[in-house]
């Protein structure tokens, strides 16, 4: 029963983990698209790139948060010491990194 539950949150962990990619290859397509579109001039809408950046920001930010439940799920199938302490590690830099850029994205989005 154990091995059973082991696997299965092995392969949901997995599947978060690809909806994270897949998240963040649809906000680079998305970024590169609108980032293209309005190098073109096919939009001259001042603030164009910052908004293209916001959006690319949101993109990132909940893909980390994909990234983060996959780690919390891979340490409650085996919760040994290193893995809760690399979970910590792992937990802090995401959550810098998540709070950094709302940080930079949230001014951006009020202006727009």
């Amino acid at each position: 029963m154990n091995g059973t539950f082991d696997r299965v949150a092995e392969t949901i962990a997995v599947g978060v983990e690809a909806g994270a990619a897949l998240l963040i290859a649809i906000g680079a397509i998305e970024a590169l698209i609108g980032s293209l579109s309005s190098l073109a001039g096919k939009r001259a809408i001042v603030g164009e790139r910052r908004a293209v950046w916001v959006r690319f920001g949101g993109w990132l930010l909940l893909a980390l948060e994909f990234e983060l439940a996959a780690d919390i799920l891979r340490s409650a199938i085996s919760p040994t010491w290193e893995s809760i302490g690399q979970l910590a590690a792992i937990a802090v830099i995401r959550t810098f990194l998540s709070f950094f850029l709302e940080r930079d994205i949230r001014p951006a989005e009020t202006e727009a």
